[in-house]
């Protein structure tokens, strides 16, 4: 619990440093949307309301260089928080009923994503 609210702590930071300055898409906005979905990726409970920010996350990446931002910033994520099964990482999306053009994988090549 101590770090979901790190990440929430670090998230809100991140946007209120950025947000007056640019209106692209920030890993601050990315953590936010997704920090509902840490209980179902690390097992410890159901799917719940992540979908509402996995389609607010689609929602907010409508250019290439937002899905770039978005794929570097749930990979950082992914390797900075212990126990996300990268199964149900992966699996999201469907679960969500959604299509991203990306693998969310720790191998995907983010520099590739359009």
């Amino acid at each position: 619990m101590e770090m979901v609210g790190k990440i929430a702590c670090f998230a809100l930071l991140c946007m209120v440093v950025v947000a007056p300055h640019a209106e692209a898409l920030t890993c601050g906005q990315v953590t936010t949307g997704l920090a509902p979905c840490l209980p179902y990726l690390q097992g410890r409970g159901p799917l719940g309301g992540c979908c509402g920010g996995v389609k607010g996350l689609l929602g907010s990446a409508k250019t290439p260089a937002d899905r770039k931002t978005a794929c570097t910033c749930l990979k950082s994520a992914a390797n900075a928080i212990k126990g996300i099964d990268a199964g149900k990482a992966a699996g999201l999306p469907a679960a969500c009923g959604v299509n991203i053009p990306y693998k969310i994988s720790p191998s995907t090549d983010c520099s590739k994503v359009q």
